[in-house]
């Protein structure tokens, strides 16, 4: 396995600079990460420093809150994928796993995945500090059964990040199916391969060197 190739190397606070975007993508580079991620505004930057590395650019919908309308968060896909986005991370509607509207999710998952074309990997964020284990694992089958290639644990804007217990919830229930990202409170090489003995098959940090150096 290598660890690199799991990492989605992640700069989104309100108040990242270019500078700031320009050195994640420079940071990528060396440790070539699987991609980086960042807010729809930086998209061309990322995409211009990383073309011909094959490192991908990753985007969010719908962020962080999750509460907006599904055609919002499709809109804002298509216009992701137009600046270059590769990858799409989308926040799911969480009060409407909180009210267990289980077909919703579904839907809305459904509703972004068709609005953007095959080839864009779409991963959908449960923000599993809100929800029970019930919840992880009935959203989680929505989301894959919505179309999502990835269902992802946090925002990094939540209570609280990711949690071994929930990734192996979210393994559990999709299988091989699609993927499983843990992000959020992901510091070290320790909780990095924490997460993927639980069954992650990527991983969103912004510790992402500290981790490659084995810290």
């Amino acid at each position: 396995m290598e660890l690199n190739k799991l990492i989605d190397h992640t700069l989104l606070r309100a108040d990242a600079t270019t500078e700031e975007i320009v050195k994640l993508c420079q940071e990528a580079r060396k440790y070539n990460f699987m991609s980086v991620c960042v807010n729809p505004f930086y998209v061309p930057v990322a995409k211009r420093l990383l073309l011909h590395t094959g490192i991908k650019v990753c985007t969010v919908v719908g962020f962080p809150l999750g509460a907006t309308l599904p055609k919002v968060k499709a809109y804002e896909a298509q216009e992701a994928v137009k600046q270059g986005a590769d990858e799409v991370d989308m926040v799911m509607n969480i009060a409407m796993a909180k009210e267990r509207n289980f077909d919703y999710i579904e839907k809305e998952v459904s509703i972004v995945r068709s609005a953007i074309p095959a080839g864009i990997v779409l991963k959908v964020i449960l923000e599993t500090c809100y929800l029970t284990p019930r919840e992880i694992a009935k959203a989680s089958a929505a989301c894959r059964d919505g179309g999502a290639d990835f269902i992802k644990t946090s925002t990094g804007f939540g209570k609280a990040g990711a949690k071994t217990g929930d990734v192996k919830i979210m393994r559990a229930v999709v299988g091989n199916d699609c993927g499983v990202k843990a992000s959020g409170g992901i510091h070290t090489r320790k909780e990095a391969m924490a997460m993927v003995a639980a069954g992650a098959s990527r991983l969103g940090t912004s510790s992402s060197v500290a981790i490659m150096e084995g810290k």
